[in-house]
């Protein structure tokens, strides 16, 4: 059986997915001052609405909410459907603290005797 909608009703409904993917998702991309919600992310790329537009490529910060997840050099692939897909050519994790450059010892001891244990 199939079923025939009218072009209007299929824009309509491609324009609501749209505007729930971008409300759905706390992912956004950073590119200097400017913010762009990201409608979907898989392993090796994510896709932005084709109507706000960052730089077709360069050096971004990938966002969760408010916290920076990574800094990406991102480079446009495709324009598909209303979006535009971006593939990540590096990325880097932000990590919680700064990377040390010496060892540091465990302040706690490996193993403690048991109450009770010859020494």
């Amino acid at each position: 059986m199939e079923t025939y909608l009218p072009r209007e009703i299929q824009d309509g409904l491609a324009t609501a997915r749209r505007t729930a993917e971008k409300q759905a998702s706390r992912l956004r991309l950073q590119v200097g001052t400017a913010s762009f919600p990201i409608l979907r992310a898989w392993e090796g790329g994510f896709a932005i609405d084709a109507g706000r537009t960052p730089p077709r490529r360069g050096r971004v910060g990938l966002y969760d909410g408010a916290r920076l997840m990574s800094h990406c050099l991102i480079i446009a692939s495709e324009v598909e459907g209303g979006e535009i897909r971006f593939e990540y050519k590096s990325m880097t994790e932000v990590a919680e603290r700064q990377p040390l450059d010496f060892y540091e010892e465990s302040p706690i001891p490996i193993a403690l005797p048991k109450p009770g244990d010859a020494h």
